[in-house]
C-alpha cells in the first residue's frame, strides 16, 4: 500500500478532498515500531506525528517518585503526536509501542507549511487535531485522578 492509500484509508483524514492528500503525501512515509521502541519523551523537540495503522502504542508522561505513568493506548486508526503544532514544539508526553506497530510518519514542518499556505486546509487539520488534544488531555485529567485515589464522575 502506498503513502496515498494510506492516508486515504485512515479514519482522522476522512472527508478531507482528495486533492490534498497527495500534497500531504509528500511529507508522509509509512514506519514500523516494535515492542519497546520508545518514540518520544515528554519535554524532547515535536518534529513529526503519526497515523496509527496497526498495533499499540501506549502515550505516558513523568510523575515524580513514580517514573512514567501511562495514559492511555492508541490503536489502529488513532493519532499519535499533536505537539508539534504549536509551539514551542516540545512533545507533552512520551510514547513507547507496547506491540508490534504501523503507522504513517508526517513531517510536521512540512504540513504546518501546507497548512500556513492553505487556510482551509490548516482549519481543518486544526479542528481535527484539537479533538485529539481535548481527548488526550481528558484522559490524563482521569489517570491522575486514578493516581491519587480521587474519585472520578464514573465512580460517583
Amino acid at each position: 500500500m502506498t503513502p496515498l492509500e494510506m492516508l486515504r484509508v485512515h479514519p482522522f483524514l476522512a472527508g478531507l478532498p482528495d486533492e490534498w492528500l497527495p500534497r500531504l503525501t509528500g511529507y508522509a512515509r509509512p514506519v514500523v515500531w516494535h515492542p519497546g521502541h520508545r518514540l518520544f519523551r515528554a519535554g524532547a523537540p515535536a518534529d513529526r506525528f503519526w497515523l496509527v495503522r496497526g498495533g499499540q502504542v501506549a502515550l505516558d508522561f513523568p510523575v515524580p517518585g513514580r517514573g512514567d505513568v501511562g495514559i492511555e493506548t492508541i490503536g489502529p486508526g488513532g493519532v499519535l503526536g499533536w505537539s508539534w503544532l504549536f509551539p514551542p514544539y516540545r512533545w507533552q508526553f512520551g510514547a513507547v509501542a507496547t506491540q508490534r506497530s504501523t503507522a504513517v510518519e508526517l513531517d510536521a514542518d512540512g504540513v504546518r507549511q501546507l497548512m500556513e499556505s492553505d487556510d482551509t486546509l490548516g482549519r481543518q487539520l486544526t479542528s481535527r487535531f484539537m479533538s485529539v488534544v481535548v481527548d488526550r488531555l481528558q484522559a490524563s485529567r482521569v489517570r491522575l485522578l486514578d493516581l491519587y485515589g480521587y474519585p472520578t464522575a464514573a465512580a460517583s
